[in-house]
Formats: C-alpha cells, structure tokens, sequence
C-alpha cells in the first residue's frame, strides 16, 4: 500500500517535469540531450527527498522560504527567457550541461518539500526516492518527446504553447 502512495505521490511531483519538459522540448532538442536531460531530473526527484529529510527540516526552521514562490518566479523567468528568444534561429534553452543541471533541479524543488514530510512521518524515503525518480525520468522523457513533435509539425509555433505552459506553471504555483 505505502509504494502505492509512493508511486500517486510521484506522478504529482512529475507533472511539473512533465510539463516544462513540453515547454522545452518545442526548442527542437537533440535525442542525446533529451537523455541526458530525463536521467538529470531523475536524478535529483532521487536526491532532493533525500535532502529534504535529513537537512531540510531543520533548513526551514531556520531559513524560512516560500519554495512555491521561488519556483513561480523560476518558471516566469524562463517564459519571459522564451519569450525574448523566440525569433532566433535555434531556441536552445537547455543545450549545455550548466542549463540541464538547472532544468533538472527547478523541477525538482518540490521533491524536497515532500522530502521534509516524508522524514518526519519515518517512511522509507529510499523506496519512495527510486520511485520519485524513475517515474519523473519518464515524465521528462515523454514530454520532451511530445515537445519535440509539436516543434516538428508545428514549427516556430510551437515555442508559443511553451511559454504559455510556463506562464501558466508559473501562475499554478503562484496561487
């Protein structure tokens, strides 16, 4: 039952990666970076629980933050980044190491707040990380191929749904 929960726990977290993984994927990425790019975001839905329940509980304590106002900012900054690179010739948000490193963990931050509750309730947060992880990989994986299909049907268009997904990310954790 606990991995069941687990597992439902996991697909909410994903559908942001899901989601700014659609956005991103309308920049036409190369195959190898789409790769690379899902097992990034697996690996930190792993890490980022694991964080949240050793250190983070005490972080907060001390350090008080709005994690959903950071990631609403986060996610309106790249919309606006999107936006303001649409007409070039290749939109590449997420190319080098530094920008999938930084792709990864935005989408990630809210495995760690879910990592602070799951330390306090003592669960078994190495099940629930490998499944946080293996699921969002494939989250990353499918939006950033359904992405790359918009792109390839609908061209320069298609940047246009990215940002309003982002927007509209950006809103959700705002509110």
């Amino acid at each position: 039952m606990q991995i069941l929960i687990y597992f439902f726990l996991a697909i909410g977290l994903s559908m942001d990666a899901f989601s700014l993984a659609l956005a991103y994927g309308t920049s036409h990425l190369q195959f190898k970076k789409i790769i690379f790019a899902s097992i990034c975001v697996g690996f930190f839905h792993f890490l980022m629980p694991y964080l949240g329940s050793t250190v983070g509980a005490s972080f907060i304590a001390h350090f008080p933050l709005n994690t959903n106002l950071l990631v609403a900012i986060i996610f309106f900054l790249l919309a606006l980044e999107m936006f303001l690179n649409r007409n070039e010739t290749s939109n590449n948000l997420i190319t080098n190491f530094i920008s999938i490193i930084f792709f990864a963990f935005t989408v990630s931050i809210d495995s760690f707040t879910v990592g602070i509750a799951l330390g306090m309730t003592n669960s078994l947060i190495f099940q629930a990380s490998t499944i946080f992880s293996i699921v969002s990989a494939l989250f990353t994986f499918s939006g950033l191929l359904l992405g790359k299909k918009l792109f390839e049907r609908y061209g320069k268009k298609s940047i246009y749904i990215g940002i309003v997904i982002l927007l509209l990310l950006s809103l959700k954790y705002l509110f």
